[in-house]
């Protein structure tokens, strides 16, 4: 086969507004018109996957009710960028143990100025200094990989995967640091699956690493604004939480959708992809799942839409 696809039990969970609408509408909703919804769903998701030239996985995880789908979630993928998501938890759970400060500061030299992405490889050299967390910011919101390599080098390599492994994520790795070709050359890339990093965007949201305190911090960074594939499938006001990555034939995104009535996870990673095609195909997979939700969130139990402003 193609991919490997699996549904879990549909449940209904009181969540947010959504708890509203169980108490007004009466659910559980029609379940076999349901089905319907989700195997059209599932189809879509199917032919965006397939009509891929590279190899492509995805994980969906419902917030709310824990329904879960999945294509080619344990395959193994390069991360570029989106591996910067276990280097930031691991800052601030040193930060937590009492390691540093984020508010402690590090000197920006020409020394550790490193390629791609970011803008700290523009600063003069010694001429500035930032603190751990503007560094983290940096990290993930210009995916700035000077910053990167100063966090990794901060808080140890073999930590974020010690941590990780902790967590059940024993596929997730660090490997190299930003922007090394010999290392990549080597072998030593930068890996997850599509399963795992949707379970630890989960672990996020439901505030398990470490304490709730702590992931609300972090999952702060990942809301802040960027333009990504997977946010462009979905309107601008709905906050995300995320983080993608890229390199030559290799495209990721981690995000939790904070669709207000039907929050939910969504993990795409490709690679020996070609040209912009993963683009593309990530915001079709975004605005299928999106649309999806909405009508979940919105749907009473006859599959009508009632604006939840109308509720309060």
């Amino acid at each position: 086969m193609m991919s490997q696809w699996t549904i879990r039990p549909w449940t209904l969970v009181r969540h947010g507004m959504f708890a509203i609408a169980v108490v007004l509408f009466g659910f559980p909703i029609q379940p076999e018109n349901l089905k319907i919804i989700r195997e059209k769903t599932e189809a879509r998701l199917r032919e965006i996957v397939a009509s891929a030239r590279g190899a492509m996985g995805l994980v969906v995880v419902d917030l709310v009710s824990g329904e879960r789908m999945a294509i080619n979630e344990n395959l193994t993928f390069p991360q570029g960028s989106a591996i910067k998501v276990p280097i930031l938890m691991e800052v601030y759970k040193q930060a937590h143990e009492g390691r540093f400060r984020l508010t402690d500061r590090r000197r920006i030299e020409k020394a550790s100025m490193v390629g791609g992405s970011g803008i700290l490889k523009e600063f003069g050299d010694g001429m500035s200094e930032l603190s751990i967390y503007d560094l983290c910011v940096l990290m993930v919101v210009l995916s700035d990989n000077t910053a990167t390599n100063l966090l990794i080098d901060l808080v140890g390599m073999e930590n974020v995967n010690r941590t990780m492994a902790s967590l059940g994520l024993a596929r997730t790795r660090l490997q190299r640091r930003m922007i090394d070709p010999a290392a990549s050359a080597r072998g030593e890339e930068n890996l997850s699956t599509p399963a795992e990093a949707a379970r630890l965007m989960e672990i996020l949201y439901r505030g398990e690493f470490i304490n709730r305190d702590v992931c609300e911090q972090i999952l702060a960074i990942l809301k802040k604004p960027k333009r990504t594939a997977l946010s462009s499938g979905v309107p601008s006001d709905v906050p995300i939480a995320s983080k993608p990555g890229g390199i030559p034939g290799v495209s990721t995104e981690w995000a939790i959708v904070y669709l207000k009535e039907r929050p939910y996870v969504l993990v795409v990673m490709e690679n020996y992809g070609i040209g912009e095609e993963a683009s593309a195909a990530f915001r079709d997979i975004s605005r299928t799942v999106y649309d999806y939700f909405w009508r979940l969130g919105r749907a009473t139990r006859y599959g009508t839409y009632v604006d939840p402003a109308l509720l309060k």
